[in-house]
């Protein structure tokens, strides 16, 4: 089988996001990068499909500046078999992002089975995964929780509103957008991560993928950070005295009540 995997390089949770100076990006200065971790569920599945099909492949895509390399060399040392990087703007939307993506996709041989994570946690637009599979003309099945492999098909349980599991069964070629509890993501070992250093990535310009600027549908004009949170308050006094002061707090200050 020839799996893909589409990830998303996004900064790390922890990270501190300021604006750039003209307020129409955040400045990407002493960032720390990672791989969207809906997209590491994918990477995972991807790897044990592989292993249970012998003499399959896993190969990562990510669609972005030169950083996102990184990304993909952090998949090649959790075990993927070849990385492409297609060169795109920082301003790229989700509908140029995913038509270069597809675009790879078309230049290789066959593809069987593309696996992406549910959303990526920076925007949380959980749009990619499905334009994908629309410009590649695949079936596709978002938030999967759980997938049995068949020589033809796939069944997916998914997860919809209200707690409730839905199955759905797809013929390959296919897209599976990977929820959080599919799989265990594993870690990288030291000398995987030396080994995927020596790995070639694959290099692909816009033009190659059939991406122009055109391709991109949104358009940033300005960006505002939330206002600070404000203060909390503490109510002194025995419980019956914490409630009056509550319940007048909530009707005169917040007016809510």
């Amino acid at each position: 089988m020839n799996i893909t995997v589409c990830i998303k390089q996004v900064p790390d949770t922890e990270t501190r996001i300021k604006l750039n100076a003209d307020s129409t990006w955040i400045d990407t200065t002493g960032i720390k990068w990672i791989v969207s971790s809906y997209d590491e569920f994918a990477i995972e599945e991807a790897l044990r499909l592989r292993d249970k099909n012998p003499g399959s492949t896993v190969t990562v895509l990510s669609a972005g500046p030169l950083r996102v390399v990184d990304a993909i060399r952090n998949a090649l040392a959790m075990g993927a078999d070849n990385g492409i990087h297609i060169e795109l703007p920082e301003s790229a939307d989700n509908n140029m992002a995913a038509k270069a993506l597809a675009g790879a996709l078309k230049k290789e041989a066959k593809v069987d089975v593309v696996f992406t994570g549910k959303e990526a946690i920076d925007d949380g637009a959980a749009q990619t995964s499905q334009l994908i599979a629309e410009y590649l003309d695949f079936p596709h099945v978002t938030v999967v929780l759980g997938a049995e492999y068949g020589p033809e098909s796939i069944k997916c349980r998914r997860e919809v509103e209200g707690g409730a599991i839905e199955v759905v069964e797809a013929q390959y070629p296919v897209l599976i957008a990977a929820q959080k509890g599919l799989n265990e993501p594993r870690y990288a070992s030291l000398p995987n991560i030396m080994k995927a250093k020596k790995k070639e990535v694959k290099v692909l310009k816009m033009a190659d993928v059939g991406v122009s600027e055109s391709d991109q549908k949104i358009r940033i004009k300005s960006l505002q950070l939330p206002p600070p949170k404000q203060a909390g308050k503490k109510i002194a006094g025995d419980a019956a005295t914490q409630a009056q002061e509550l319940v007048r707090l909530l009707h005169e200050e917040a007016k809510v009540v």
